[in-house]
């Protein structure tokens, strides 16, 4: 066999790791140069400000200095406006404070001051006419641009007693402050200090600063390069504008410096990363032949036990693709059946059991083999609970199939949880929809261990209908000692189930407490129910207690579900014989919802309530027809009597009542029954048809025909004529009166 697994495996780590390993170091590397860059102008950036603004700090606090002592001083004032030839002693103590203000700062050149009146020049060493003073250009210039407030561009000054010039930058303020024309205070600022305080600012081995003036001409440059050599120094990485002194500040790096160290650590890396391959390289080929290992060692096995084997894989794992395929598959199929019949036989086993037609020996062998629950070593009997869900059909109806086999499982699990804690091992299987069977080996027979199972049952009841959501009820069987006889014992458990509403439906229904089957026991009832239905028919009250008194025999005799279901079926039977025929609602009250009432009621309280109050509307419904046609007769009579006094402005219910010896509410209740019509509609009714014929064939007024037809008044008359007519007496009376269309024509 090729080991083309092999291969493949070694192979195909190596393209994407190489490739994944050359991006990575080409990556670093820009990413380290970029950095690199960014953080060089970001602190070239820094250093070039400081510097900017330390001299800007410097150049400021000079200028602070000089108004502070103008201001503070009046001897500045009183030297411009004093007599020239008096004022020996106030020129000595001026040149004293020139001298203070120029060791003031460290940057200033020289400070002197002109008064204009004698055109003299005062300065840190005496007193020169303006004629022979060095410096007098730039005082003449001052005096011209008297408004001028700012430094001066760089300038050539020669102080006195001095033969070389020395670059200043200078400023002049008038005097007296701020506008005066007296004089002037004149700073000078030496360029050579200026350039002695940056140098040492500036490495200008790997960076350079250059200052340009206004104009761009270069006025400093912090190297040792001589003349101005800027397009060869580097790249500007940096440019700053002084709003101070009107200078530009332009820094960089020098070409060669920026990326010098930075090369020589890419280059110490790539040496490292080349390392690092050449022994990754080694690992993976060492790794992938350790991790072939296993591989080989199944193949190999593979191959001894497939000798037979065509060689149709092409490598490795295809082949033990094929084999785990096959075992797999033929494993899945082995456990499927299996598991199916062993389901089946279980299931059947289960059924056997309870219908207890098989010999106790065959019992006990395919026990052992099947039964999924511990047995005790010596069994002392055996008992079956079932439990079943109460209204199946809702169930289903609300819960979704799927739905229906969780819950079932979950009834399962819980009951078996509760009576392994209970101390009992249970074998449940579902032997209908809505019945599970629950077979209980019984490690000893006692009193105790049945109220233990019952215990066990009413706490899955309740942790079930909490839970779940659902409604179960149990019924458990008699015990008994051999398997053979657990059908007896299933039997019981049935019957229990079946005396759910005489029992109760909250509680674990016991077979062994369950009465006799003696139909004799019902003949009873049927007398009771004849005395009811006779008390019902003569309207007695008595009906009520004998129901009463009849559920209560039910609950005390036990007796079951359907032998209730039917008794009360015959009792309203025979009620719909006996008074339905009185009438067609009675007939439909007694037969409408019948099924509905005996089948949907859970619990023999529920079923007497029900009962009771749909017999106490039937009731209410025979008594009130009883009556009505009693007084049929009478009712005929009240109504030719209306028919002849309706023109009686008395005629009302009272007149009636006391007429006919009733009460006015119970006659018009007659009255309504019969016509389906109001005893005051009934009248307005046959008043207003007689004012219409009196409107339309006489003569007489509105008012004599009010007193005619029963109304005292006109006004009345004609409000209940208008509501029942649509128009007042007046307009039917001319609507009666208007000829008929074409009549004039033809006369």
């Amino acid at each position: 066999m090729q080991q083309n697994w092999y291969r493949k495996l070694l192979l195909s780590y190596f393209p994407i790791f190489l490739i994944t390993i050359t991006i990575l170091v080409f990556l670093s590397f820009i990413m380290f140069n970029e950095a690199s860059r960014e953080e060089a102008a970001k602190a070239n950036g820094i250093s070039t400000r400081f510097i900017m603004e330390d001299l800007d700090r410097s150049i400021n606090a000079i200028e602070m200095n000089v108004l502070n002592e103008v201001e503070t001083s009046a001897l500045y004032s009183s030297y411009l406006f004093s007599n020239p030839s008096s004022d020996q002693n106030l020129m000595y103590s001026l040149v004293k404070r020139l001298r203070g203000l120029q060791s003031g700062s460290d940057l200033i050149e020289s400070v002197y001051l002109y008064r204009h009146s004698d055109q003299s020049v005062l300065t840190t060493s005496g007193q020169s006419p303006l004629s022979t003073f060095p410096d007098r250009s730039y005082i003449e210039l001052a005096v011209k641009e008297h408004d001028y407030r700012g430094w001066s561009a760089v300038r050539s000054m020669t102080g006195l007693g001095e033969n070389e010039p020395k670059q200043v930058i200078s400023m002049y303020k008038n005097l007296p402050l701020p506008f005066g024309s007296q004089g002037l205070l004149v700073i000078n600022v030496s360029m050579y200090r200026v350039e002695q305080m940056i140098n040492p600012m500036i490495n200008d081995s790997v960076s350079f600063l250059n200052i340009l003036d206004s104009s761009g001409d270069l006025i400093f440059e912090a190297s040792q390069m001589g003349e101005d050599k800027r397009a060869k120094e580097g790249k500007v990485l940096t440019t700053l504008q002084s709003d101070q002194l009107g200078w530009t500040f332009e820094s960089g790096l020098r070409v060669g410096q920026l990326y010098a160290w930075v090369s020589v650590v890419s280059y110490i890396w790539i040496v490292i990363g080349f390392v690092t391959v050449v022994l990754a390289v080694i690992y993976i080929v060492y790794v992938t032949r350790r991790n072939y290992q296993p591989i080989k060692a199944m193949m190999n096995r593979i191959e001894s036990i497939q000798l037979s084997m065509p060689q149709a894989a092409k490598d490795e794992l295809s082949m033990i693709d094929s084999a785990l395929e096959s075992l797999i598959s033929r494993s899945m199929d082995y456990d499927k059946k299996r598991h199916e019949n062993l389901q089946l036989q279980r299931s059947q086993l289960f059924m056997d059991l309870i219908s207890g037609q098989k010999p106790e020996e065959e019992l006990l062998s395919r026990m052992a083999e099947l039964t999924p629950m511990k047995l005790p070593e010596q069994p002392a009997g055996y008992v079956i609970l079932l439990g079943e869900i109460n209204d199946y059909s809702g169930f289903q109806d609300v819960h979704t199939v799927r739905d229906q086999n969780v819950l079932k499982f979950a009834l399962m699990n819980v009951f078996q949880e509760l009576a392994r804690n209970a101390g009992f091992n249970s074998w449940l299987e579902w032997i209908a929809g809505s019945r599970v069977g629950i077979l209980i080996a019984l490690p000893q027979v006692k009193e105790e261990t049945r109220s233990s199972l019952i215990r066990a049952a009413e706490e899955c009841r309740g942790w079930v209908e909490e839970k779940l959501r659902l409604s179960v009820r149990f019924g458990l069987g008699s015990t008994v000692a051999g398997l053979h006889e657990i059908g007896a014992s299933h039997q019981s458990a049935s019957e229990a189930l079946g005396h759910r509403l005489a029992m109760g439906d909250h509680a674990v229904l016991v077979g062994d407490e369950l009465p006799p089957g003696d139909l004799s026991r019902l003949l009873p009832y049927m007398n009771e129910i004849s005395e009811l239905v006779k008390d019902f028919r003569l309207n007695n009250e008595g009906w009520r207690t004998r129901l009463k008194d009849m559920f209560v025999s039910f609950k005390a005799e036990r007796l079951k579900d359907d032998t209730i279901r039917s008794l009360v079926n015959s009792m309203l039977q025979l009620l719909a014989r006996e008074v339905g025929v009185l009438s067609d609602e009675l007939r439909n009250q007694l037969s409408e919802g019948r099924e509905h009432v005996l089948a949907g009621a859970a619990t023999l309280d529920e079923l007497q309530s029900r009962i009771t109050d749909q017999l106490t509307e039937i009731y209410r419904t025979y008594v009130a027809l009883s009556e009505t046609k009693s007084y049929r007769a009478m009712i005929s009579e009240m109504k030719h009597y209306i028919e002849e006094h309706f023109d009686d402005p008395n005629l009302s219910l009272k007149h009636l009542s006391d007429r006919f010896q009733i009460s006015g509410k119970y006659a018009s209740y007659l009255f309504k029954m019969e016509y389906d019509m109001k005893f005051v509609d009934f009248l307005v009714q046959l008043r207003m048809r007689r004012a219409e014929e009196l409107l339309a064939q006489t003569d007489l007024s509105i008012q004599e025909i009010a007193e005619k037809i029963g109304y005292a008044n006109s006004i009345t008359f004609g409000r209940v004529f208008k509501r029942t007519s649509g128009v007042t007496p007046g307009d039917y009376r001319k609507l009666q009166m208007k000829p008929a269309p074409g009549t004039e024509l033809g006369s």
